[in-house]
């Protein structure tokens, strides 16, 4: 067995997949002065006597990035219909691609089987709006503080600053080690609730880009300077006397508000 298929079962359609994204790549990817080695690469994926180019007529360009797979629609034991998806400029797009399996007895292996098809990508679903919790206020006051340096700490990977902040018997395995720099807290939401709590919070981070600094003071290329990237965390709190806690730490997931 192999590739996601089972005794007793037919396509497999993790192999399948894999195959058809991995084709993608070499298939999105042309201009005049590659088309020799796309011609040579896509001989991998094809089956004798195939168009050497598979349909491109040697003119224009195109380029492709973050290929993935995307769905499969299986026709039966030995057909199947991959769609990739992937990104060229500003579009997300669908490469729909028909694939052969010749099963166990002819060694497991896949060939695209007929032309692939440019389809466009579902547009991005509409998110409804979510009700805020109620606030508190005065907790939220009370914990910024505490969560500004827990923040810094967590930033600089200072574990033995970051343990004052957290709750008894708990410790963060990780932290970013000085990988990124703390900005700014610019929010926090605690809602109404017992001595323990989870809040989120959107944090600011000072991107560094590692770049040698300008010699000229006066100098302001944006892409050799530092960014700042916002992002919004889960935290759950416990307070034990005057002072709040962290107990872990996540991702924040749907924003509310």
């Amino acid at each position: 067995m192999n590739g996601g298929e089972k005794a007793g079962e037919g396509f497999p359609s993790a192999s399948g997949m894999a195959f058809a994204a991995q084709f993608a790549g070499v298939y999105l990817g042309f201009d005049a002065a590659n088309a020799a080695s796309r011609a040579g690469k896509l001989a991998a994926f094809l089956p004798d006597g195939a168009d050497q180019q598979f349909g491109w007529d040697g003119y224009g360009k195109m380029g492709a990035s973050a290929i993935q797979p995307y769905d499969i629609e299986i026709i039966d034991s030995k057909n199947a219909v991959v769609s990739v998806a992937f990104q060229t400029g500003n579009r997300r797009m669908l490469l729909s691609v028909p694939i052969y399996y010749s099963g166990k007895d002819a060694g497991r292996r896949l060939v695209v089987s007929g032309r692939p098809a440019l389809l466009p990508a579902p547009a991005a679903a509409d998110l409804p709006q979510v009700a805020q919790p109620e606030g508190d206020d005065a907790a939220a006051a009370e914990i910024k503080p505490q969560l500004e340096d827990f923040f810094k700490a967590y930033a600089e990977g200072d574990s033995v600053r970051l343990q004052r902040y957290m709750a008894p018997g708990r410790s963060l395995p990780t932290n970013f080690g000085g990988a990124l720099a703390f900005g700014q807290l610019k929010s926090v939401v605690v809602p109404v609730g017992g001595a323990t709590r989870e809040i989120q919070v959107v944090v600011v981070w000072a991107v560094p880009t590692g770049a040698a600094p300008s010699a000229d003071p006066n100098a302001s290329d944006q892409s050799a300077a530092g960014g700042h990237l916002e992002q919004a965390y889960r935290l759950t709190v416990e307070k034990q006397g005057d002072k709040w806690y962290v107990d872990d730490i996540r991702g924040a997931g749907r924003a509310v508000g």
